[in-house]
């Protein structure tokens, strides 16, 4: 490919990925992969010789976000490594370009999962349970000395309640209690962006997790939150408690349940304004949603919340 740009992808780049491995390879096929919405991933077909495979490379260009973490590859490239260690189906590292220095941006080159997002499941409860499943052998990996550690997206200081909400009391009643009753916990090995949208599946089964770039050492129960105010938004509350109740039941005596790392996942997924629509929905099917209703589902979860803090 020496048009200067195949999918989008710049000939720098195609030039990195033909000389990553231990032989060089033709890069024969380029597809940008739907869904991203921070970060460019392209499939790739690699052949070498006869024989022909599937990658993917990750070209970090968000400007913003590298800003704030400069070292956005290595942090993916650990996290994959890291992710290997257990039975989690997570794409294997096959190189980076850290600084960007060969592709033009920082990249980070993996194996391609088989699969497909699925977000709207012919069998909700057994989809929920295996994305619970699947987010339980993420946190049975070895934590160890997993060099990136977590911290809140939200600046907890000066947390208030939504300006956009009806139901003022109700959200500060959850800002008083986020700023005052952060719980302990034990460390383990956490995802940071586990949702739907990022899960594979084949037939009935989770076959990948993708997205790697922010695990970290963490509350197993920012996870959880996470995916569940995802879950709220998608489908309802009912959902969302279905998937922590799978959680709990794969989990058992590992994990604690704690309602605060709900209500901080919550404010850490809020934007400044009213909520919208995730515009990463609408490439796998989720085309019926609108702000009102990502609004009123997002109310009652916090409603839900509210009233977890009584029991």
């Amino acid at each position: 490919m020496q048009n200067g740009y195949s999918g989008g992808l710049p000939e720098r780049a195609l030039e990195w990925i033909a000389g990553v491995g231990s032989r060089p390879v033709r890069v024969r096929e380029v597809r940008r992969l739907p869904g991203s919405t921070s970060s460019a991933l392209y499939q790739v077909r690699l052949e070498d010789g006869p024989e022909s495979r599937d990658a993917v490379i990750r070209l970090y260009d968000n400007e913003q976000w590298l800003s704030q973490e400069p070292r956005l590859a290595a942090h993916e490239s650990d996290a994959l490594a890291r992710s290997g260690l257990g039975r989690v189906p997570s794409p294997k590292l096959l190189g980076a370009d850290l600084d960007g220095g060969a592709c033009g941006l920082p990249a980070v080159l993996m194996t391609m999962l088989p699969g497909e997002v699925i977000l709207k499941p012919l069998d909700m409860q057994s989809w929920l349970e295996g994305l619970a499943k699947a987010l339980a052998e993420v946190h049975a990996v070895p934590a160890g000395d997993f060099p990136w550690t977590y911290f809140s997206y939200t600046d907890i200081d000066a947390l208030k309640p939504p300006a956009w909400t009806g139901r003022r009391d109700g959200w500060a009643e959850a800002v008083s209690f986020v700023k005052n009753n952060r719980p302990e916990y034990e460390p383990r090995f956490i995802h940071r962006d586990y949702h739907p949208a990022n899960v594979l599946w084949q037939g009935d089964a989770v076959s990948g997790i993708v997205d790697w770039p922010n695990a970290c050492l963490g509350p197993a129960g920012a996870d959880v939150g996470h995916c569940r105010l995802n879950l709220a938004q998608l489908y309802g509350v009912e959902a969302a408690d279905a998937f922590l109740q799978a959680y709990l039941d794969y989990v058992g005596d590992a994990f604690t349940y704690h309602p605060y790392w709900d209500l901080l996942s919550l404010f850490d997924g809020l934007g400044e304004g009213p909520p919208q629509v995730y515009g990463g929905w609408a490439a796998f099917g989720i085309t019926d949603l609108t702000s009102r209703i990502v609004t009123e589902r997002i109310e009652r979860y916090q409603a839900s919340l509210i009233r977890r803090l009584g029991g």
